[in-house]
C-alpha cells in the first residue's frame, strides 16, 4: 500500500517537473453523499451518510485533451443504519489518493476516470468509539466523473467512487460491503 502511494507520488512529481509551466495546481472542498454497498449487517437496513471532502489536485496536461490528475483527499465516509431500537452512524474516514485520467470533451468541460485508493485513518460509531480494528486499512475504488472549470481558475465536479473491495475486517462474518461514495465539488485551480 505504502508502496503504491509512493509511486503515485513519484510520477506526480516526474510529470510535474517535466511540464512545470503547464501544470494546475489547485484545492477542493466538497459534499459526499456516502453508503456501504453489498451484504446488509445482517437485521435492518443500510442508508446514506451526508458528509465532505477537502484536498488538493494537480492537473497534469498529457497529448491532446488528455490530462493526468492525480489528488490527495481527506474524505468522511461511511453509512448509516437502523436496526432494532434506533437509528446508528458508522464514520469511516479516509486519505484518499485519485489518479484520474481526463478527457476534454469541449473547452472547460473534462470527463474522468480512474483508480481511487485509500487508507482509513479514522472508524468510529455514533458514541465515538473506536471501531478502527474491525475494518480493513486499505480501499480501492473505481472514479468516474466530470468536471467544468470556468475561466476564472473556479471548477465544479461530480464524481461517484464505485468501491472495489471488501471495508470489514471482522473474523467468521461472511458478508462483503464496499464503500460507495457520490461527491459534488467545488475548488480552485491556476
Amino acid at each position: 500500500m505504502k508502496k503504491i502511494l509512493l509511486f503515485i507520488a513519484v510520477v506526480a512529481l516526474t510529470c510535474t517537473t517535466a511540464q512545470a509551466q503547464e501544470v494546475r495546481l489547485g484545492a477542493k472542498l466538497g459534499l459526499n453523499v456516502a453508503s456501504l454497498g453489498g451484504d446488509s449487517y445482517g437485521v435492518g437496513s443500510l442508508g446514506s451518510r451526508t458528509s465532505f471532502h477537502i484536498g488538493a489536485l494537480a492537473e497534469i496536461p498529457l497529448k491532446g485533451k488528455f490530462a493526468l490528475q492525480p489528488e490527495l483527499l481527506y474524505s468522511s465516509e461511511g453509512s448509516d443504519w437502523s436496526w432494532g431500537l434506533g437509528d446508528n452512524a458508522l464514520k469511516l474516514d479516509y486519505i484518499r489518493v485519485p489518479v484520474l485520467a481526463k478527457f476534454y470533451i469541449i473547452e472547460g468541460l473534462s470527463a474522468e476516470a480512474g483508480p481511487v485508493f485509500g487508507v482509513l485513518v479514522n472508524a468510529s460509531d455514533d458514541s465515538d468509539v473506536d471501531i478502527k480494528d474491525l475494518y480493513k486499512s486499505f480501499d480501492a475504488a473505481i472514479g468516474i466523473g466530470a468536471t467544468y472549470r470556468l475561466n476564472m481558475g473556479v471548477f465544479f465536479s461530480l464524481r461517484y467512487n464505485k468501491g472495489l473491495l471488501d471495508v470489514n475486517d471482522v473474523d467468521d462474518y461472511s458478508g462483503s460491503n464496499q464503500s460507495n461514495v457520490f461527491q459534488v465539488s467545488a475548488g480552485y485551480s491556476f
